[in-house]
């Protein structure tokens, strides 16, 4: 069917981007605080799972991994680029992860571990805004403080992306990416992670997050 002089004027499009915080919030002390990556083709494709009601595509997982970056004898820090290629690409080397879909039985803290979607009347955007935190006690085989001179260390992490809900914990695709630098978590440090994802239309672009 040939397309109508108003449903061509309906093809605005949508974008989406994203930014991380993850910082102590007991002394506000903030470790990263950058723009992310979306992996468009899964990110895509989850919505349309989504959007039609077919139980999986959701955001339903946060993974965190240790293979976003090397650093030289002289401390000099060479990151990766973020993976968002390829349907079935994952993190680089993925090593704890938390459910964060508030829903999930899977999720076994609601109250430090959801998501909240924020919308302004009138605005042509809505945020989805995930929360995570690693509680002092996790990992529960984490080093007792944050001193580690092997940044090779599983719970020094350097990467971490939101993927979806497949049907089991796990099996989810990526959809989102980003590097940073070496964070380390240790039984003395509390973590939380607010990861945002605003969804807009491209005819009425807001500023960056």
């Amino acid at each position: 069917m040939k397309p109508t002089q108003d449903s061509l004027f309906d093809q605005s499009g949508i974008y989406a981007e994203g930014h991380i915080k993850i910082f102590d919030p007991d002394s506000q002390e903030v470790y990263v605080d950058k723009r992310n990556a979306i992996h468009f083709e899964n990110f895509s494709e989850a919505l349309a799972l989504s959007i039609g009601n077919k139980g999986t595509g959701f955001i339903h997982e946060l993974h965190l991994g240790n293979g976003g970056t090397s650093v030289d004898p002289t401390g000099v820090i060479t990151y990766l680029p973020p993976n968002t290629n390829g349907s079935t690409t994952d993190l680089y080397n993925k090593t704890y992860y938390k459910v964060v879909d508030s829903n999930s039985a899977y999720n076994t803290d609601t109250n430090k571990n959801y998501i909240t979607v924020r919308h302004i009347p009138g605005k042509y955007y809505s945020d989805i805004v995930i929360t995570t935190t690693l509680d002092y006690g996790e990992p529960s085989d984490q080093a007792v403080f944050d001193n580690s001179a092997n940044l090779d260390n599983i719970y020094v992490f350097d990467e971490l992306g939101l993927k979806s809900w497949g049907g089991a914990v796990g099996t989810g695709k990526l959809l989102t990416h980003v590097i940073f630098h070496p964070v380390q978590k240790s039984l003395n440090r509390l973590i939380q992670i607010d990861y945002t994802i605003r969804v807009q239309s491209l005819t009425n672009l807001t500023s960056q997050l």
